[in-house]
């Protein structure tokens, strides 16, 4: 047999102008080719692993000893929240987008009985899961929390903090209060807000578990370590009932992070081989991210998402979301119909936007690690070409207007 050997992958350098992953920051890129090759079980291995846990715990902003990283992407830790959840629990789950319409399907085959899983392995109808549809481009309320938990009286319930699918942010203070009137466990989905949006999970004591991942808010591309948080509430649960995993077991995982029986082991502990490159580039974004400061990431968020979104709207576009690292928006109607194409097109030339994932079919931009004027510029006018080469009367001089004036002065600033 023939062997083919391929010609090495040589990947160009794109611009990241969507929902996630982001362009991983320099420092973070450098740190993870610059670790040495060391044994798994090194010293500064160990620590880097301690020390992420304390800057962990810091970001997430709580006093949560069970916090910490699973080895994986964003639905790996998620994968491990919901491992908590038994067969035959009772569970409500909000769905207003693509990915929480996935979480509500992997806490459909967690809730699932076996013979309601045989019946469909793929799709389960689990009778004690009631999955609460909210239209695309709408948000979850407090008032629709409080009334679905009145009804259905669960164990557990869940949301996401902000939905990518659509750029929607849910009412994270309504649900964690009716999960406390109605005790209830609160299980949150915030893939897209952690490291975005200035919250401490403490000041929400009805949510017991938290999952997020590392390409978006953290910008920590080059390795994939998804940060969760657990309250003693849930470890006990969960002690309590076991869970059919091992590798995304919260508290074997937490083993692996010197977290045993409650208390942190400072000098580290035996660990499923986690490479000294993924904890070197995990350690250097969290030290980015405490350096640069939630709440001034936060306000810089907000001002950038702002400029883009007021000039998108002067290309004629309509902006349905409300996230601040992500804009959603309807093309104008002479380009209806075409956002694949548009989406399409923009890849092709190195510029890489997404459409939403279901329907309606919108045109997502995000600015994950793009907060500057000189960023966001190069957004717009990219994205007014591509409207533009199909045909549309999209004027980038207005839009590059709208920028100036949201930018003025912050040239010589940058």
């Amino acid at each position: 047999m023939t062997v083919q050997i391929f010609p090495p992958l040589t990947i160009p350098e794109t611009l990241a102008a969507g929902p996630g992953p982001g362009n991983t920051d320099a420092r973070v890129l450098q740190a993870f080719a610059g670790a040495g090759v060391a044994d798994h079980m090194q010293g500064d291995v160990l620590r880097g692993m301690i020390e992420c846990k304390s800057m962990l715990r810091a970001i997430w902003g709580t006093q949560n000893t069970y916090t910490f990283a699973v080895a994986g992407t964003g639905f790996s830790g998620l994968d491990a929240m919901f491992a908590a959840v038994m067969p035959g629990d009772k569970v409500v789950a909000f769905a207003n987008g693509t990915f929480s319409g996935i979480d509500a399907l992997t806490l459909r085959i967690k809730a699932a009985t076996r013979e309601e899983l045989a019946a469909d392995a793929l799709d389960p109808k689990a009778a004690s899961v009631a999955v609460i549809e909210v239209p695309h481009g709408q948000s979850v309320t407090g008032d629709l929390v409080e009334a679905a938990l009145a009804e259905h009286k669960p164990k557990w319930a869940f949301m996401a903090h902000w939905e990518t699918g659509s750029g929607r942010i849910n009412d994270i203070r309504g649900f964690s209060d009716a999960c406390e009137r109605h005790g209830v466990m609160g299980l949150v989905d915030a893939v897209s807000s952690l490291g975005v949006e200035d919250f401490s999970i403490d000041d929400y004591p009805g949510v017991a578990g938290w999952a997020s991942c590392p390409q978006k808010g953290l910008c920590c591309l080059p390795l994939t370590y998804a940060p969760v948080s657990f309250s003693d509430a849930y470890i006990a649960s969960l002690n309590a009932t076991g869970a059919y995993t091992y590798v995304h077991n919260p508290i074997f995982e937490a083993r692996h992070w010197g977290i045993v029986d409650g208390h942190d082991v400072e000098k580290g502990t035996y660990h499923r081989t986690h490479s000294g490159y993924a904890v070197a580039a995990l350690h250097e974004s969290l030290r980015l991210t405490l350096q640069e400061g939630i709440s001034a990431r936060a306000a810089a968020y907000a001002h950038h998402e702002a400029a883009l979104r007021d000039a998108v709207t002067a290309l004629g576009c309509k902006v349905t979301s409300d996230m601040t690292s992500l804009v959603v928006l309807n093309l104008p109607d002479e380009l209806a119909g075409r956002e694949m194409e548009l989406v399409q097109a923009c890849r092709a030339a190195g510029f890489g936007i997404w459409p939403t994932l279901s329907e309606p079919v919108q045109v997502r931009i995000g600015i994950l690690n793009q907060l500057k004027p000189t960023a966001i510029r190069e957004i717009v006018r990219r994205f007014a070409g591509a409207m533009r080469a199909l045909g549309a009367d999209a004027d980038p001089a207005v839009a590059d207007a709208r920028l100036d004036e949201h930018y003025a002065g912050a040239v010589a600033a940058e």
